[in-house]
């Protein structure tokens, strides 16, 4: 640290996020401990101070600690090593590393051992308070994160729908009431909200969860195939027919058949369904012999069926006969406040699969608050898993999104509807650098060389964006 980290500290308003946190500093210099402690106090951290390895691990067993600041360059131990030691006592803490100017090298080794940062001797007063601010500022974030993930385990939609917007609270009341029906039930909206979801929550919410649910895509296959997924077929009714094939109205006995996009089924093939439900029987393609079912319909689409039937495309009698009870699944951008909840929803499970936790900065929030989602919810978690698969740190920014969410004009009230900005060339540049890193699976060196800039002039200005806020 300068002389100047020996001076008295300025008294400064704590900053909210370090309230209540813990820090501790190991450092063997007794003047740098004392200094560091008085900035973090000042930040609003409860500062404890250990002069080697060895002290910290006794504090580490005895106290809660939220993040470390750790020399390298420790008398009798390792700085990686006692860096290893800290993660396995401590793995949710976050490890600032300490290192003397020139060894950047060591930082980066020590970064790729799970430290969060870094920061070179001597250092300043406001660099050290910089760095305690982004800390606080990723402890808060970790926090909210794991919140949000209790929030969602503990309040859940209805049949693990995420959501507790206005509008999926009416819908969750409609799944209860339709799961004790036993009528056919037409489920509308857009493509990617979940209506499959919202048909086996019906399902399963029911008398008839034992009972199968057979989900069919009534857009996927061509007519005289979906004829016989739907009827079955006997021995030789047409070329390829080897042997008898039950249909999965069929094969549904008692449960549930779950017609995806509905829509798309074809005039002479809507007739036949029509006749199955009033009928309740089916006719195998190429047999005379009729076959007595009872299955309960569930349909979907994200066509408008009032004006398909306007249209002659839709059965106006299949259409009233499936629309007995209607709901409908509101788009993503009309219950942006669901929007948090499925982030963290997402990202938890990603973090358990890979084992490895990344959260997402409040810039980058408010990006995709903004984001209108024409693909809804599936679209949101296709975004979240490419972003998590190409970020290689444990925050996500804004520049880690898809460029049509990450350059959205993104306002307080995070609607997106304000005019979009000139973007200052500072900007342009950092967007350029970020960018080179990303494209180059983040070899910095190699991206300091194509844009033709140092590596120390590359690492100072990481750390420059860092410190931003």
């Amino acid at each position: 640290m300068t002389s100047a980290a020996v001076s008295p500290v300025p008294s400064t308003p704590q900053i909210e996020a370090a309230n209540f946190l813990n820090l501790l500093i190991v450092d063997d210099e007794r003047s740098i401990r004392e200094a560091c402690r008085e900035v973090a106090q000042s930040l609003g951290f409860t500062a404890l101070v250990a002069d080697s390895a060895e002290h910290a691990y006794r504090l580490l067993e005895t106290q809660s600690i939220d993040a470390v600041l750790l020399d390298l360059r420790l008398p009798g131990a390792g700085g990686l090593e006692a860096l290893r030691r800290i993660k396995e006592r401590r793995p949710e803490a976050i490890v600032i590393v300490v290192t003397g100017y020139g060894t950047v090298q060591s930082a980066v080794q020590a970064m790729k051992h799970g430290a969060y940062d870094y920061v070179t001797k001597p250092f300043s007063v406001d660099e050290l308070k910089n760095l305690l601010e982004r800390t606080a500022g990723h402890l808060r974030l970790k926090t909210e994160n794991r919140m949000l993930r209790e929030k969602v385990k503990s309040k859940q939609g209805f049949g693990g729908i995420i959501g507790r917007a206005p509008e999926m609270e009416k819908l969750y009341r409609m799944i209860a009431k339709a799961a004790n029906s036993v009528h056919p039930v037409l489920i509308l909206g857009e493509s990617g909200t979940g209506k499959e979801m919202v048909a086996r929550s019906i399902h399963y919410s029911g008398p008839f969860r034992d009972k199968p649910f057979i989900p069919v895509d009534c857009g996927s296959l061509v007519p005289t195939l979906m004829e016989s997924e739907l009827f079955g077929y006997v021995k030789g009714a047409f070329t390829g027919a080897n042997q008898t094939k039950d249909g999965l109205l069929a094969i549904a006995e008692g449960g549930t058949v779950f017609l995806d996009e509905v829509g798309e089924l074809p005039v002479d093939l809507q007739a036949k369904l029509l006749r199955a439900i009033q009928e309740k029987e089916i006719r195998p393609v190429g047999s005379t012999r009729r076959i007595s079912i009872n299955v309960r319909i569930l349909a979907a689409t994200n066509r408008d069926l009032e004006h398909a039937v306007m249209q002659g495309t839709f059965r106006r009698d299949l259409y009233f006969r499936l629309n007995v009870l209607s709901l409908r699944i509101p788009p993503l951008r009309e219950r942006r406040q669901d929007i948090p909840l499925l982030i963290a929803h997402f990202l938890d499970r990603m973090s358990r699969d890979s084992g490895q936790e990344k959260l997402l900065s409040d810039k980058a929030l408010k990006a995709m608050l903004a984001y209108d989602w024409p693909g809804n919810v599936r679209e949101l978690e296709n975004c979240l898993e490419r972003t998590y698969a190409f970020t290689s740190g444990p925050l996500i920014h804004t520049t880690d999104l898809p460029r049509e969410i990450a350059n959205l004009p993104v306002t307080d009230a995070g609607n997106g509807s304000s005019h979009r900005e000139i973007v200052p060339m500072a900007e342009l540049e950092k967007q350029t650098i970020l960018s080179a890193i990303a494209e180059l699976n983040g070899d910095k060196l190699q991206a300091a060389r194509l844009l033709g800039i140092g590596k120390t002039t590359l690492y100072r200005k990481l750390k420059d964006y860092a410190a931003q806020p």
